[in-house]
């Protein structure tokens, strides 16, 4: 493709800033359709973000012929339903996060694209952030020397959402989970980009404050296919805020969040270097560039189905007793 032409299904908040205005940035990409259910808030997105089509039917925006490829920003649930739907009218998918309500959706999803001959992507957009590509570096550079463990701590103040709409990420047939698919999926995959695909999975999934009918304290530990080990606890009822990754070398560790821009590196002799990596104004632009070179034949992108695929199936079998899922 010379330039590709991108209709969005579900132009609700996550469009609004960190990726629809990069649909319109990046070299070669063009926003010319949007989609939503409710047709006055597709035209109102429409109207102030410049996009010429909008429509209040996924299926028309699938097959107008103006329309070259598919960014899918709706919640999970409907993403296996709109991937296939896409692959059906034989246009490239890029699908938000995480990639579907469960693994074998995943693999239905991929599946459909290889049949159709049409590429998947997964908007795990960190895999892109000039932080983590830093990160990736360093580790590939042997700075910490061979790695030899992972801890991630993730803890979250509780909120009620009394008297309000409960959001989708809190009801379990919309999104797969409670906040820990949400968010630990950014994590799972980051962790996938950095050491490899994890192996083997165990671990505990509870309810302990009861405020919702979803997981509110997840933990896990894991064993990467490299032999890299790992642990992690993702608590969403405490009394504090934490967001803090450490990876453990032979020569030294780095310590660094999921959510925030720092970044710490220490050796055998003390501190090797602290700085912040800010991230850029559309969070979503540096994936969506490496996706759109991908389909104009310039690149690769970091991010497809297969791996977003591996870090839904972590978090099945880290959930499956919670649910009593098979």
């Amino acid at each position: 493709m010379d330039k590709v032409r991108w209709g969005i299904i579900g132009c609700g908040n996550v469009t609004e800033v960190k990726s629809g205005p990069a649909l319109q940035k990046v070299e070669g990409s063009e926003l010319v359709a949007v989609m939503r259910r409710d047709a006055h808030l597709a035209e109102d997105y429409a109207n102030r973000h410049g996009v010429a089509k909008w429509y209040d039917n996924a299926e028309a925006l699938v097959h107008d012929p103006d329309v070259d490829a598919i960014y899918v920003a709706t919640p999970p649930a409907f993403h296996h339903e709109y991937a296939l739907m896409a692959a059906r009218a034989g246009k490239p998918v890029y699908v938000e996060k995480p990639m579907a309500k469960n693994h074998q959706e995943c693999l239905d999803m991929i599946a459909a694209c290889e049949e159709a001959g049409v590429p998947l992507f997964v908007a795990y957009y960190r895999r892109g952030l000039p932080k983590f590509v830093e990160i990736k570096r360093l580790l590939d550079s042997g700075v910490i020397g061979d790695i030899r463990f992972v801890q991630t701590t993730y803890l979250q103040q509780a909120r009620d959402n009394q008297g309000e709409v409960l959001p989708w990420r809190l009801q379990p047939e919309l999104s797969g989970g409670g906040l820990f698919v949400d968010l630990a999926s950014h994590t799972l995959d980051i962790l996938d980009y950095l050491l490899g695909p994890i192996g083997e999975v165990k671990g505990f999934a509870k309810n302990q404050a009861q405020r919702h009918q979803v997981e509110d304290i997840v933990t896990a530990t894991y064993a990467f296919e490299s032999g890299v080990m790992g642990t992690g606890i993702w608590s969403f009822n405490t009394c504090t805020h934490l967001d803090k990754n450490e990876i453990v070398g032979s020569l030294g560790k780095m310590t660094f969040s999921t959510f925030s821009g720092d970044l710490r590196i220490e050796g055998l002799d003390g501190l090797i270097e602290e700085k912040i990596i800010p991230n850029p104004a559309h969070v979503q632009q540096p994936l969506i560039t490496k996706v759109v070179e991908e389909l104009r034949g310039l690149g690769k992108s970091p991010s497809t189905g297969i791996t977003a695929a591996r870090t839904n199936r972590v978090m099945d079998e880290l959930l499956k007793d919670f649910y009593h899922r098979a």
